[in-house]
């Protein structure tokens, strides 16, 4: 018998990483992250939240799809949920390692891992459920500006010098 999910439950799932990803990028937005060198072009800060609100919603509703389409955790459902959690682990790591290590090379290094594994994420969700492949269109588009910004930041500042200044600063 196929372990039961509902749809608030995977829905929200995602969100709990968010949850722990913003209580440790409110204290770096106010003091390392203005230490750095960031484009003019960059969301302002109080997008964020909002923003990744949405995108985590949205995939744990995918995922929803994908396993109550597919039967559960077997068969067809199998690989594209493996994603879903390979690409879901890579992005709840990238908090940890930009703010909370404040390494930008290792933030860049996870995200464009996580650029891959969500686009994989999102082919084989497309191939058991083009709905729930299309949900994840708006994810890809913001990793992709985040992908950028983190690019912009690793190239215009180093991981030594932010460190340096945060511990000048405090």
């Amino acid at each position: 018998m196929p372990f039961p999910v509902s749809a608030v439950a995977a829905t929200l799932f995602p969100n709990v990483g968010g949850i722990f990803g913003a209580l440790i990028t409110r204290r770096e937005v106010k003091t390392w992250y203005p230490t750095l060198n960031k484009p003019e072009w960059r969301p302002p800060n109080w997008a964020f939240g909002p923003v990744w609100t949405a995108l985590y919603t949205g995939m744990g509703y995918a995922s929803y799809l994908i396993y109550k389409e597919a039967g559960g955790f077997n068969g067809a459902a199998k690989l594209p949920l493996a994603l879903y959690a390979s690409q879901l682990a890579l992005n709840w790591a990238w908090t940890p390692i930009f703010f909370g290590l404040h390494s930008i090379k290792g933030g860049l290094i996870d995200i464009l891992l996580l650029d891959a594994a969500a686009a994989a994420t999102a082919y084989s969700f497309f191939k058991v459920n083009s709905t729930a492949g299309w949900i994840l269109a708006p994810y890809l588009a913001w990793l992709s500006v985040a992908t950028a910004l983190n690019y912009y930041v690793w190239k215009n500042n180093s991981d030594t010098d932010a460190a340096a200044v945060v511990k000048k600063g405090e």
